[in-house]
Formats: C-alpha cells, sequence, structure tokens
C-alpha cells in the first residue's frame, strides 16, 4: 500500500510555521549517546521513523528511553545496556552505519547484516566508514562475512577524505572523542548539522577544534559524559516553507534561531525576485508581483544556482529552487556538484508542461511557463523531490496527483498539517 498527496493548487498559501528539529542532526547525536554511560537528553526532537527505528533498537538491547513526543523530547542512558544482545543494527535506514564506531567501543565485536546499511548505500558510500575505523585500529571483514573487531581503546589516526561526506565527518568525530591521542580529519564536512553534532560532543566532553571548518582537530578523552542539549531548528524545512510561499505567491513567516546558516540561502532566493525580511524572530518571504530571474551583471551568462558540500548551495534543496524555476520568468541553469543522475526525475515534473533542458547527468537548464497543467506523476524516493513536485502542483489551478509520497514523512513530521495551516487544498490518499 503506497500513500499519494491529492492537490488542489491555484492559491496563495500564507501563515507561519514552526519548522521541526533537524533530522540530519538527531540521528548521529542519537548514535552519539552510545558513548557514554551517563543520561543525555534531547530537544526538539522531531517524531519520524528513523528516531523510532533507533530508539527501539536502544531499548532492544535494555537501554533506558523515554521519548516523551508531545514535548519533542528523549532522554536516554545506556548505562545498564546489555552488550550480548547486539545482534543486528536498525535496518533500512542510512545512519545505522554511524551506530559501527560507538558499537565497536563497547563491545568490541560486531556482525553487520546487509540491510543495516540502507537501501541506497553503496560501495562508495560504506568504504569511508570502514577507512576510517580501519584507521581507528579495528579489523575489517567485508566480504559474504561483514565483521568489525576492536581490541582495546581507539588509536587516533590523521586522515584525508577523498570527499567531504558528513555521515564519515560525524562518524570520524565521535570514534576520535574516545581516541588514545590527537586525531586529524582533513577534508571534513562542515554542514550545519556536522557542527551540531560536535557540539553535542564537546558538551559530553570532547576535545574538537575547527568546528565548521573543513579541518578537524580531536583531542581523545578517557570517558564522555552525559548532557542536556537541543537539536538545532532544520534549515532544509525552513528553507522549503520560505520557498513554498514565494512559489505561490503568499506571505510565509518561519520562525527559527539559525540566521547564521541562511546568507546564501536567502540569496538563492533573490535571485528568483523573491524578497526575504529576517529579524531576530526569522525569517520570512512576501507576496508580491510573478517570480523573475535576476540576471547577473556579467553579459552573456545564464543565472546559476550550484549544489555542492557546505558552504555552498545545499545539494538537497535544489529541487525546491527547481520547482521554482518552472513558474519564474526567464531561465536558470541548476548543477549538482555531488550526484550523478539527480535529475533523473525531471521527466515527471515535465508532466506538469514544463520546459526543462537536461544538459548532462549533473546540470539542467530550467525555463519558466505560466501554462502549466495538472498531472499525475510519481515520486522518486527522494524527500525534496516529492516536495518539488508539490510546489509546482500547488501553483495549478486543479487537481494533481503526487504518487509514492510517503518519504517525506521521514523529514517532516507534519507537513500535510503545516500545508493546511496555510491554506494549502492537500491531503493524503492510499492506493492497493
Amino acid at each position: 500500500m503506497s500513500s499519494s498527496l491529492v492537490v488542489h493548487g491555484g492559491k496563495p498559501l500564507s501563515g507561519s510555521v514552526r519548522p521541526s528539529g533537524n533530522k540530519n542532526s538527531v540521528l548521529p547525536t542519537l548514535c552519539a549517546s552510545l558513548l557514554t554511560d551517563e543520561p543525555v537528553r534531547i530537544t526538539n526532537v522531531p517524531d519520524i521513523t528513523d528516531v523510532g527505528k533507533l530508539v527501539d533498537f536502544f531499548e532492544s538491547l535494555g537501554s533506558d528511553v523515554q521519548w516523551d513526543k508531545q514535548t519533542e523530547t528523549v532522554t536516554l542512558c545506556h548505562a545498564s545496556i546489555d552488550l550480548s544482545r547486539v545482534e543486528a543494527l536498525p535496518p533500512g535506514m542510512r545512519s545505522s552505519v554511524m551506530l559501527f564506531g560507538p558499537l565497536l567501543s563497547r563491545v568490541g565485536h560486531l556482525n553487520v547484516t546487509e540491510d543495516a546499511t540502507g537501501c541506497s548505500l553503496g560501495a562508495r558510500e560504506v568504504d569511508p566508514h570502514l577507512d576510517i575505523l580501519e584507521g581507528f585500529g579495528a579489523q575489517v571483514e567485508w566480504g559474504d562475512r561483514r565483521e568489525l573487531r576492536l581490541a582495546g581503546p581507539f588509536q587516533a589516526q590523521d586522515q584525508w577524505l577523498d570527499y567531504a561526506s558528513v555521515t564519515t565527518t560525524e562518524h570520524f568525530v565521535m570514534c576520535a572523542s574516545l581516541a588514545s591521542g590527537t586525531s586529524t580529519l582533513v577534508n571534513a564536512a562542515s554542514e550545519p548539522h556536522v557542527q551540531d553534532v560536535c557540539h553535542v560532543l564537546t558538551q559530553m566532553g570532547a576535545k574538537i577544534d575547527g568546528i565548521g571548518t573543513s579541518v578537524l582537530r580531536v583531542e581523545g578523552v578517557e570517558v564522555l559524559g552525559g548532557a542536556d542539549v537541543r537539536v538545532s531548528d532544520d534549515h532544509h524545512e525552513i528553507f522549503t516553507f520560505l520557498a513554498i510561499g514565494a512559489m505561490t505567491g503568499g506571505e510565509v513567516t518561519v520562525p527559527h534561531s539559525v540566521h547564521q546558516h541562511f546568507p546564501l540561502m536567502d540569496r538563492a532566493l533573490e535571485k528568483f525576485g523573491v524578497q526575504v525580511d529576517v529579524d531576530a524572530a526569522g525569517s520570512s518571504v512576501r507576496a508580491g508581483s510573478e517570480l523573475e530571474i535576476v540576471h547577473p551583471r556579467t553579459q552573456n551568462l545564464v543565472t546559476k544556482i550550484e549544489g555542492a558540500p557546505w558552504p555552498y548551495f545545499p545539494v538537497d534543496l535544489l529541487p525546491p529552487v527547481v520547482a521554482l524555476g518552472t513558474v519564474a520568468r526567464g531561465s536558470v541553469l541548476y548543477w549538482n556538484k555531488v550526484y550523478e543522475g539527480a535529475f533523473g526525475w525531471i521527466p515527471e515534473l515535465m508532466k506538469f508542461g514544463t520546459q526543462v533542458t537536461v544538459c548532462d547527468p549533473h546540470r539542467v537548464i530550467v525555463t519558466g511557463r505560466e501554462d502549466l497543467r495538472p498531472a499525475i506523476v510519481d515520486a522518486p524516493y527522494i524527500i525534496r523531490v516529492i516536495i518539488s513536485l508539490f510546489m509546482v502542483a500547488a501553483t495549478i489551478d486543479g487537481e494533481s496527483v503526487i504518487r509514492n509520497a510517503e518519504p517525506v514523512r521521514r523529514a517532516h513530521p507534519d507537513f500535510v498539517e503545516n500545508l493546511r495551516s496555510l491554506g494549502a487544498e492537500v491531503e493524503w490518499t492510499s492506493e492497493a
């Protein structure tokens, strides 16, 4: 049974939306809680599927876990964990890979089932994690049998990543925090959620220098303590709702406390002629005339938005700005510098009548049109693409259907409810 979104578009969406906690911060924070026997209290926790999987996993090991969904608080204590019960990691979620190091530091031996690395993890993404574990002194067998072994504490290492991997960076600082000696990571990822995890670890007693840069130095400590931390507001969700307001010609306000991360994202919206107002309480977009692309001062250049590792514009947010381009007057070149084939969903977008030229696996040019039409589209398993398809549907008079939209719940626990609070006519429907 799959879930679809039925959208009746053609009206401006306006109002205020409180963003949820950052999914990409809370999951590694939960994994990092295994590094201590003292209580860790986490607030602003979103009610999403992957959090539930980790909570269930910890409870299966005998951890004391309390999840108050009303107050969005999770309190964990792993002091009574039964290490003999570590048989299988949570299946079907990419964050499971960040359990390898914390569990090894406790158990010393781990068997990994194939489904524990998530449906979309390939060798390119698992290998960096195994490499850093070997660098910290672990023995890795990754063939027909998948075993990880560690004799004694982690040993410090210097590592230079092939690419700035978010989860590998987070995994590295977790292990390095308890390693004997000082570890250095070059080409570290610096996304807001990576910074969050580093700050959580420092609250637990870790010694980390270079947070927010591409070089991290971690002086290992013997033990980590408890902490009381708040998951930061999700910058992806903040931007998404601002873009939805701009796309539909409405006025949307999003209160938040992560202004320091938004200058480049605000500038991306301004390229479409969107007015972004910022104050101490948050950000908002104003209703105005139709969207129009702001052209570069340099002649003969097309307006361009490039997605790449932070501090570039986030690649995860390219789909929402692609949606903006479908109705804006003018053309925009979108360049995904990270993932090949990331624009494989464009044929679904074109069912609305959009004008898109696919240049190569990394780049597309979108030219806005005024004559888009309702459509029934099949969403891929990409959260922001589902949102992009919704955004286009929301601007069109009539009924559109976005099939296979269920994955949006993995990052936005109240997505439809928030849209309705803005005046959207949208509902879930189940299909066999």
